[in-house]
């Protein structure tokens, strides 16, 4: 009889926590890349999806992937600003949102997209 102790037993367990470990690695990975895919504000606007509005909101141009939500995000975060800067200036939300558009099309890069309420065009 041989003496000498198996260590395949051994093995499988290596392996499933080996196998484990590397799908752990993955799923962190993903989880981790996942923000580095989210849909970026500038590249909306160079791509001719969105473009700034005389509003002060954003407006969706292209109905692409991601696109309406970012808008609705942009907007809502605008929109909190906005009420904030009416109510510490003592004006309505709609005087804020009017000088607000003036400036989003001032800043707006040449080529990319505005509304002056009549339509898209390019700056």
């Amino acid at each position: 009889m041989n003496n000498t102790i198996s260590n395949n037993h051994v093995a499988p367990r290596l392996w499933v926590s080996s196998l484990t470990a590397l799908m752990i690695s993955l799923l962190l990975a993903l989880v981790m890349a996942g923000p580095a895919y989210a849909l970026d504000l500038d590249a909306a606007k160079d791509s001719g999806w969105v473009g700034e509005r005389y509003t002060g909101y954003l407006g969706v141009v292209q109905p692409e992937a991601g696109v309406k939500a970012l808008v609705d995000d942009v907007n809502n975060k605008r929109t909190q600003v906005y009420k904030d800067l009416a109510a510490k200036n003592k004006i309505t939300l709609q005087e804020v949102e009017k000088i607000a558009g003036k400036k989003v099309i001032e800043k707006t890069r040449p080529g990319n997209l505005i509304d002056l309420g009549n339509g898209w065009l390019k700056k």
